[in-house]
């Protein structure tokens, strides 16, 4: 009988030592795993920043009006003919 405990004994301890150590190495494991994605992460590029949104047609609209001026004081100049100005014109409009 004093053999046979023995034996179911060292089968608890071996059994035990396994498993702490099994679980010790699990943790560590895992440990290293989420450093290397927290790593991977702080390396990957931002995002890159949304398209930017068309003009909206007021500000279209105004910088025409802006260009049709500065054509006007051209024309006031003797810069640009008449022929010229109505070219421009149409084609700012057109």
């Amino acid at each position: 009988m004093p053999g046979l405990l023995r034996g179911v004994a060292r089968t608890a301890v071996v059994a035990g030592t396994a498993t702490a150590v099994s679980n010790r190495v699990s943790r560590r494991q895992a440990g290293r795993w989420s450093q290397q994605e927290e790593q991977q992460q702080a390396a990957a590029p931002p995002p890159p920043p949304p398209p930017a949104a068309e003009p909206a047609p007021a500000d279209d609209m105004s910088s025409k009006l802006d260009q049709l001026k500065q054509l006007g004081e051209l024309k006031a100049q003797g810069v640009l003919t008449e022929e010229e100005f109505a070219a421009q014109k149409a084609k700012l409009l057109g």
